[in-house]
């Protein structure tokens, strides 16, 4: 439950549940929801917030709003003025003017797809389209309206469209692994759209010789940059950690 603290003026909140999502740290997720549609997540409800009432109605509606905390960042504080990716990591604008991570309370919002929602021992929502870590606490949840909440005729100066995916491709060896892995159509998949919306740091030139890694949806990935607009996929391990 929310409430006030008289003392200082501030705003307690507690979370309504938590996220179960395959993106295990903040590196590689895209900047923005629905740029992946194969990744998926569970949000699951906690007490109160997790009796049947609580969410009577929600499976007639397509789209959610969730309102949640960027858990891993709010300790390093923020600052007025930020680097956005989007003008190449090195020219600063507002906080209040871009999406950072960097915030006075920490607050993001985001839009994702329901799937369904399943009821068992405990309330679950499958989502996807998801731009949220594993542990992600959410503290609310809304329907999201397409004939009040989308804005065709809207503009963004310095983000106007959706950046250009980059080219991924698989080395002949996860090719191998992904041919016999179990849900190997749909990791290619989680993969392929991730990777693409290029994760690398904006002010870094791509190197070949260079391997970045991530932690995606239980595995470990290895991949490198073959030129500005293709990258390369070269190692796919399970990871030796639970989800």
């Amino acid at each position: 439950m929310s409430m006030r603290s008289s003392e200082d003026n501030s705003w307690l909140m507690q979370p309504i549940g938590w996220l179960r999502s395959c993106y295990h740290e903040k590196f590689a997720v895209p900047r923005q929801p629905g740029l992946a549609p194969a990744a998926t997540a569970q949000l699951v409800l906690v007490a109160p917030y997790d009796h049947p009432d609580c969410v009577a109605g929600l499976e007639t509606y397509s789209h959610l709003w969730l309102t949640f905390v960027f858990h891993q960042t709010q300790a390093q504080g923020w600052k007025p003025k930020v680097r956005p990716p989007r003008l190449g990591g090195n020219q600063k604008v507002g906080v209040f003017a871009s999406r950072s991570t960097f915030r006075p309370n920490g607050l993001g919002l985001s839009v994702v797809r329901l799937e369904r929602i399943e009821q068992g021992e405990e309330l679950v929502l499958h989502l996807s389209g998801v731009d949220l870590i594993d542990g992600t606490p959410i503290l609310d949840i809304k329907p999201y309206l397409p004939w009040s909440d989308a804005h065709p005729e809207a503009h963004a100066t310095w983000a106007p469209d959706a950046p250009a995916p980059l080219t991924v491709r698989f080395s002949p060896s996860v090719q191998a692994q992904l041919a016999v892995h179990p849900e190997g159509a749909w990791l290619e998949q989680l993969l392929t759209q991730v990777l693409s919306q290029d994760p690398k740091p904006a002010y870094q030139k791509p190197q070949p010789e260079r391997l970045y890694g991530v932690a995606l949806a239980q595995h470990n990935v290895r991949f490198r940059y073959l030129s500005a607009e293709t990258l390369e996929i070269v190692e796919l391990q399970p990871l030796d950690r639970p989800n």
